[in-house]
């Protein structure tokens, strides 16, 4: 388990992205019109709530990169990087070693969820997180609380986005 000087850590999956084709990954597939708008009216809600974070770190794939940078023309951090190790299947908890402060990870699933667990002393997979859906953690004495396990729907305003 990482040891790092974060405070908070913002786990946020990537919006709705376009199907798969032939069922095969692809790090080119963008958001859809649906995902966007869901992405949107989340990350409004968020930053209308008050959440803000020093910096938000991006996997490449652009669903996620689409992801944060909704969230950063939101406000939720003044700051967007990339990095590849939030790719599907990348070295995630590594990044936190990296950091201080408050960071938001935008990246992929089972990948954030299994950080999460990790970090909560949870089983592996008990925690998913829906997509444009996001954990929010603090650094406590002696580990990690959950403040936030939050799916689109009950941040967004209206039903249907």
């Amino acid at each position: 388990m990482p040891d790092s000087s974060l405070d908070e850590l913002v786990l946020l999956r990537h919006g709705i992205a376009v199907a798969r084709v032939e069922g095969r990954d692809a790090a080119d597939r963008p958001l859809t019109q649906r995902g966007r708008r869901r992405t949107q009216a989340v990350m409004e809600a968020l930053v209308a709530g008050g959440l803000r974070m020093d910096r938000l770190v991006t996997s490449p794939y652009v669903r996620a990169l689409e992801t944060a940078q909704i969230a950063l023309q939101a406000g939720l951090a003044p700051v967007l990087d990339s990095d590849d190790r939030l790719c599907p299947g990348g070295l995630v908890a590594a990044l936190l070693d990296d950091h201080s402060g408050s960071i938001a990870l935008v990246g992929h699933e089972p990948d954030l969820g299994l950080l999460a667990c990790d970090l909560l002393r949870l089983p592996p997979g008990s925690l998913r997180i829906r997509k444009a859906g996001l954990v929010q953690l603090r650094s406590r004495p002696g580990g990690w609380s959950l403040e936030a396990l939050l799916r689109p729907g009950l941040l967004q305003g209206t039903r249907g986005i």
